[in-house]
């Protein structure tokens, strides 16, 4: 797994969306053991001004810095949430992110990220980010990760329930779905935006 910047949400998080992708990875087997730092550092999505100020009056911040702030209480390590106020094409516009603050320029980085995904002139989404968006939307029920019946290399992965018509439902892993299954589990919005490569 890897700390990169990614975009895990398409559009704007509900209260309840923002409570539920605060923790987007809680079925995840080893959730007692191991550093899950590279997990949870680099995601972001955008929330409503209404959820950006609630998360502000909660705690005291751990610190502010113009229209950002950070979270005292940390979910993993030295991962901790940063809320994001940015102006983007002369409109405020609120976001969440995980960053790792051991990485004292992950939260310009994740800003500078943030801005230029979200200054795009053409609405698209990459694959990894259907996929993202696939799985944080997904209910528990029909989500989860690879145990002891899939093969060794496939072990921790993410897998999504998919319904097989008259051959009934099975898991897939997240990562094998096809571009018709991913269009399957998009909402309708979302099945026809472009890539960014063809943008």
């Amino acid at each position: 797994m890897t700390s990169s910047i990614r975009k895990v949400f398409q559009g704007v998080a509900s209260r309840q969306q923002m409570f539920r992708m605060f923790d987007r990875h809680v079925q995840r087997p080893d959730r007692r053991d191991g550093d899950a730092t590279p997990l949870y550092a680099g995601e972001w999505f955008e929330i409503p001004e209404t959820e950006h100020n609630y998360m502000f009056e909660i705690l005291p911040p751990l610190w502010i810095r113009g229209s950002l702030f950070a979270m005292r209480e940390f979910l993993t390590g030295s991962v901790t949430s940063v809320f994001f106020a940015l102006r983007i094409d002369d409109a405020i516009r609120y976001f969440h992110g995980y960053c790792d603050l051991s990485d004292k320029a992950s939260v310009e980085t994740m800003r500078v990220a943030i801005i230029d995904r979200e200054s795009r002139p053409v609405r698209a989404m990459t694959r990894e980010e259907r996929l993202e968006h696939i799985w944080s939307t997904t209910a528990d029920d029909y989500r989860g990760y690879a145990g002891q019946r899939w093969p060794n290399v496939a072990r921790g992965k993410r897998t999504v329930l998919l319904y097989g018509g008259k051959d009934g439902s099975f898991l897939k892993l997240l990562e094998d779905l096809t571009d018709d299954e991913i269009a399957a589990k998009l909402p309708v919005q979302l099945r026809h935006l472009p890539s960014p490569i063809a943008a």
